[in-house]
């Protein structure tokens, strides 16, 4: 399956051909568009093996979702272990999401654009999943210490991180033609400023030393 931060493995796994065969189709055509033959096909393995890993298409779905969840979670960890400030781990969670967004694009476009409650039965909000608790944890620790100035938690994490993902789908859906690290500067300085936080090149200049 894809990962965000590591090749995958050479030769894949039964399960993984499958996982990346479906997310190309469900990202490229829709879920509703694709068949358990079409994913089949894509991975060149049996129905049999679709059906005996994942139980059906919905199966797929939901392990694909489960699986790439746990990579964003593993994402956010990465940057809640570094030694930085509240804002500077929202700016670097930016920073990763527009990074991948172009090197990963397929996991940023089934995770952050898909609807995934109108095709796997049960599921909650994709806002509600561990890692996007994570960083409203980030946000709300850093109006608690009073380096970011304090609202209601929701509304600052959707000022915070809202433009950010605005971009993304707009990226994800062609209206913007160039890279999104491009922007990456202008989108951290106007989000702050929004924020009634001054940042000054001296603070980007910070956090990228501690890469």
């Amino acid at each position: 399956m894809p990962y965000l931060s590591r090749p995958e493995p050479d030769p894949m796994p039964m399960d993984c051909r499958i996982l990346s065969a479906a997310i190309k189709l469900f990202v490229n055509q829709g879920y509703h568009n694709v068949s358990v033959h079409d994913i089949q096909k894509q991975a060149n393995v049996s129905i049999g093996s679709i059906y005996k890993h994942f139980g059906g298409k919905e199966g797929i779905a939901r392990a694909l979702h489960s699986r790439l969840l746990e990579e964003m979670n593993q994402m956010v960890d990465s940057v809640i272990d570094q030694n930085l400030s509240a804002i500077e781990q929202c700016n670097r969670i930016i920073e990763l999401l527009f990074e991948y967004t172009e090197t990963r694009t397929e996991i940023i476009a089934f995770v952050l654009n898909a609807r995934h409650t109108e095709f796997i039965t049960g599921e909650p909000p994709i806002c509600t999943a561990e890692p996007f608790q994570k960083i409203r944890n980030i946000v709300q620790k850093g109006m608690d210490s009073g380096e970011i100035q304090t609202y209601n938690c929701w509304v600052s994490a959707s000022v915070i991180f809202g433009g950010a993902f605005r971009m993304i789908y707009m990226r994800l859906e062609g209206l913007i033609d160039r890279p999104l690290p491009e922007f990456y500067e202008e989108i951290v300085a106007a989000t702050w400023k929004t924020m009634e936080v001054p940042i000054e090149p001296t603070h980007l200049q910070k956090l990228a030393s501690k890469e």
